[in-house]
């Protein structure tokens, strides 16, 4: 009994050593990104983010098969990005597809920069024939963006019922420096 207690301690210590390098976890993860950046270097694969998560592989796969569309942003500085959105998307999802894109776009070309969201959906919106894109909830199909429709960014004009939300918070700033200490 001992002597198959020894036995198997030698062949699994002998199996251990006999696994080559070339199937240790840190190699098979470096033959997947040389892999992978081989393949983003083709100019067929072009539309695919240089980091791509696996929503957006998902999404481009969709695309091809017709159950997703590409939607063309107008920026205010007259260029144009395309994105990828599922069909039964809906406005916030074109606002994420939109942040990540513009995020890998200026990471890329001048590494990390950040962007304040919050202030972008503040003061600007979309616009598609002449129709703010206001409700984040909203299908992007009851604004009537089909596949290849083109959005662009406006300024959001605040009416007059939402002033007085800004008009209290002015007084309690401006009342705030006021306070004698």
């Amino acid at each position: 009994m001992e002597e198959t207690k020894a036995d198997t301690a030698s062949t699994s210590g002998s199996a251990v050593n006999a696994t080559p390098e070339y199937n240790s976890i840190s190699a098979r993860k470096a033959r997947l990104q040389s892999t992978l950046a081989a393949l983003l270097n083709d100019p067929v694969l072009e539309d695919v983010p240089k980091k791509p998560t696996l929503s957006d592989v998902d999404t481009l796969i969709n695309l091809e098969l017709g159950s997703a569309k590409r939607i063309s942003v107008r920026k205010l500085d007259g260029t144009s990005i395309d994105v990828a959105v599922m069909n039964s998307a809906t406005v916030k999802d074109l606002k994420l597809a939109i942040k990540k894109k513009v995020n890998d776009l200026e990471e890329s070309r001048m590494g990390h920069r950040h962007i304040s969201w919050k202030h972008v959906w503040a003061n600007f919106c979309l616009l598609h024939h002449n129709e703010k894109l206001l409700n984040d909830d909203s299908a992007l199909e009851d604004y009537g963006v089909r596949n290849n429709s083109q959005v662009q960014f406006v300024p959001y004009v605040v009416s007059r019922a939402s002033r007085k939300h800004t008009r209290s918070r002015k007084h309690r700033f401006f009342h705030g420096l006021t306070r004698k200490s």
